[in-house]
């Protein structure tokens, strides 16, 4: 991967052959999730529990949650509370996020919820893909949660483009070792293969894995940390394949 200064900024040049993205702030504003998403789970959370107290699917869910917690799992609003508290301190809880896809699903269904994606991502999701490049997602947020993302655009449905999506259950994304097995489930040397956060510490780790690396620098982002340095880019327009 190379860089090249140009007028316009920083340039990266990448000939490999698959790119990874987190989804808040790389393809998604921070503000999104925080201010929509985790509200709507927020506001929404001790009716779901509540009313799928029975259900199969969410029994294993909610012991889980409660195990992490210390909440009863047979008390949905004690339940809901010890869920907000999480997101309030935004733990990355795999149970919490897949509870969260849950509830948004049907946000995302009725059309109250419509993800926010930044100017530049949907054409270079559709370029990337149409170019044979393997494109795919890795974040906090469940799968479920990822492809409800994804499916329900303001620019519509931007899931063709993606092969394949990556969540906790993998791994920590501030471990090496969880890039190292996407790569691996990918059948791409990690060498060749793009990861895009806005968070040091994550490409960090997918830099130890051997992958690039791109910063990526979007509105209302904080500082990234981390020790490592690596390419920023405002925008997916700076990426040259």
């Amino acid at each position: 991967m190379d860089r090249l200064d140009g007028k316009v900024g920083i340039v990266i040049v990448f000939g490999g052959r698959g790119i990874l993205l987190d989804v808040e702030g790389t393809t998604s504003s921070i503000s999104f999730v925080y201010d929509v998403l985790f509200t709507f789970a927020k506001e929404h959370v001790a009716d779901f529990l509540v009313r799928h107290a029975g259900d199969e699917g969410i029994a294993p869910l909610a012991a889980a949650l409660a195990a992490e917690t210390g909440a009863d799992a047979r008390d949905p609003g004690r339940l809901a509370l010890a869920a907000i508290d999480l997101m309030n301190r935004d733990v990355k809880s795999t149970p919490l996020k897949a509870l969260q896809g849950l509830i948004w699903r049907g946000g995302f269904e009725s059309g109250e919820l419509v993800s926010h994606v930044f100017d530049d991502v949907p054409p270079a999701l559709e370029h990337w893909a149409h170019s044979g490049l393997d494109v795919r997602i890795y974040s906090s947020g469940s799968i479920e949660a990822q492809r409800l993302f994804f499916g329900h655009t303001a620019a519509g449905d931007l899931t063709p483009h993606l092969r394949g999506h990556y969540d906790t259950t993998t791994g920590p994304k501030r471990e090496a070792a969880s890039y190292a097995k996407i790569a691996a489930d990918m059948g791409i040397p990690p060498r060749e293969i793009l990861f895009v956060s806005d968070v040091g510490a994550e490409l960090d780790a997918a830099r130890q894995a051997g992958m690039a690396t791109a910063l990526a620098i979007r509105p209302g982002n904080r500082e990234p940390g981390g020790l490592l340095e690596h390419d920023a880019i405002e925008s997916f327009v700076e990426i040259t394949i």
